[in-house]
């Protein structure tokens, strides 16, 4: 049993049609919940249909979380509805990665001290030493991993392996140079974010900062995406803009980058743990 000052967030996708609100608000209203917050987004190109609520129990009563997801099934039937419903108590299980950079870690770590992300860091995984000695000041597991052309499967298994005895519900590339395969791209579709400047395509290689600088670049930015097979082409979740003008070195255009995807990554993570994130094919809709 679950006491009234639990919440819980409900989310729903489907095809679009009529009713479908008022049957989710219905039958949360007839198993006493209260709403205290609730968002919807009809694609009507795509016609699909993503609703996320907040609810908890009325004032005085003792519901039972569970028969409230045994029975919703009845209506996520009749609309044929992929939903899940979440116990905002339960932070989501996140696994990070890195490689030698610590701006975006060291970001995320202080923003989860500060209470600003809810969620429980399973691991850092890592295919370099560098920054074993900041997992080791917050107490959290490390995990070193390198990786060469010979062992990369190995490694990936590794990984894999790593996600599912914690039950890693989210992996963030925080600034992990290495480039997943096909097959892992796949096994994390949708609950694998990464971190890159926004210059790419138009910038690729070493030393982007620097091309760009060589071209006079006016505004510079950061991009936070689910990971794909295709590289730096998942969808976008956010994304982190700032001007710059002709008096930026390129060790200025470094540092103003590094503001920026620590920006861009950390509210990406911020609105997939608070489940604000639905994929839509090829982008995605978010509830802020």
């Amino acid at each position: 049993m679950k006491t009234n000052q639990d919440s819980y967030i409900i989310t729903a996708s489907c095809a679009a049609t009529s009713g479908i609100i008022a049957a989710v608000t219905t039958y949360l209203s007839d198993n006493q919940c209260y709403i205290s917050e609730l968002a919807q987004y009809d694609d009507e190109q795509l016609g699909r249909f993503f609703l996320r609520a907040r609810f908890r129990f009325n004032e005085g009563m003792n519901g039972d979380i569970d028969s409230v997801r045994r029975s919703f099934s009845s209506v996520a039937n009749c609309f044929e509805m992929a939903w899940q419903i979440h116990d905002i108590a339960e932070p989501m299980r996140v696994l990070l990665m890195v490689s030698k950079f610590d701006h975006c870690l060291n970001d995320l770590l202080y923003r989860h001290g500060k209470g600003e992300l809810d969620m429980r860091i399973t691991a850092i995984v890592s295919n370099h030493l560098d920054l074993r000695p900041m997992a080791e000041r917050q107490g959290i597991r490390f995990v070193y991993l390198p990786v060469n052309k010979e062992n990369k499967a190995q490694q990936e298994a590794a990984l894999l392996q790593i996600v599912e005895e914690t039950g890693t519900e989210l992996v963030v590339l925080a600034r992990y140079m290495q480039i997943l395969s096909d097959d892992l791209c796949q096994r994390l579709k949708g609950r694998a974010i990464n971190i890159h400047h926004s210059f790419l395509p138009g910038f690729k290689g070493a030393m982007p900062y620097h091309q760009a600088h060589s071209r006079g670049v006016k505004l510079i930015g950061a991009t936070a995406h689910y990971v794909t097979a295709e590289l730096d082409e998942g969808p976008i979740i956010e994304q982190e803009v700032q001007r710059v003008d002709h008096t930026y070195r390129p060790d200025d255009l470094v540092v103003v980058g590094r503001n920026t995807e620590t920006i861009a990554l950390s509210r990406a993570v911020k609105y997939h743990i608070e489940r604000r994130i639905f994929l839509d094919e090829h982008k995605t809709v978010i509830f802020k």
